[in-house]
């Protein structure tokens, strides 16, 4: 038995988010694990560094599952991508450490929130952002994002009104880019973690700032609330992506 670390990338569309449901396998990580049990003649259970949720994609997702195999890394990776949906894709199998652990091993993850601010977003580009199709003050979103950088009770931002473990996270950078070109707003978090929909929450959050129904500082307040009602609204999936995770 050794320790397989996954490097995975996805088109989370068409799935109901990472975790594995009882009802059915239409998530990713069913999806893995159907291919990878196959491929050994037994059950394999895959854990993942984050529970994406339905309609969030990943270009980075980081995932280990202990197996007995005589493939090589090089053949497992193909034998996945053989049998894997066109939509899910493996980037790379290694063997590591026993003790590595995807989910309680990670140390830090950047998550990227896309917005067209265009009057019709790209054909091409649809699915995988927001069609907002207003323009937004930029200036004034860098300025609320700084309120949210540090460690903070994120409580208000948190999708989970009945969460009992702590909301308490840490924000290293917020990075909001725009292109002019393409009209599309870019927001980068990383963070230790992320609550539900935290990101799509302090997104809409941002967005309202950036329309001008909320000031920047306003952030300090929703902080200190501690209550879901008083943060902005939640924005679509499509537009989020797992980008990178990081470990000690």
């Amino acid at each position: 038995m050794k320790n397989y670390r996954f490097i995975i990338e996805y088109d989370g569309s068409r799935y109901n988010g990472w975790q594995r449901l009882k009802e059915n396998d239409n998530t990713i990580q069913g999806k893995l694990e159907k291919v990878l049990s196959l491929m050994t003649g037994t059950e394999v259970r895959i854990i993942g560094s984050g529970r994406t949720d339905a309609g969030v994609h990943a270009r980075g997702q980081i995932a280990n599952a202990v197996m007995d195999t005589r493939l090589t890394t090089q053949e497992i990776k193909a034998y996945m991508n053989r049998y894997l949906p066109d939509d899910i894709r493996v980037n790379s199998v290694d063997i590591v450490s026993d003790r590595f652990h995807s989910r309680y091993n990670a140390s830090r993850k950047t998550y990227t929130y896309y917005i067209s601010t265009s009057e019709k977003s790209s054909v091409f580009k649809r699915k995988y952002l927001y069609s907002y199709g207003e323009k937004l003050d930029i200036e004034a979103m860098k300025e609320a994002s700084r309120f949210l950088i540090g460690e903070h009770d994120f409580k208000s931002f948190c999708g989970n009104r009945h969460m009992k473990k702590s909301t308490i996270r840490n924000i290293y950078e917020i990075d909001i880019r725009y292109d002019e070109n393409e009209g599309v707003v870019s927001i980068s978090y990383t963070g230790d973690g992320f609550l539900q929909y935290m990101i799509r929450i302090m997104t809409g959050t941002l967005i309202e700032t950036g329309r001008g129904d909320r000031k920047p500082e306003d952030i300090v307040q929703i902080l200190d609330k501690k209550d879901r009602q008083y943060a902005g609204y939640t924005v679509p999936p499509g537009g989020l992506f797992l980008e990178k995770v990081s470990f000690d």
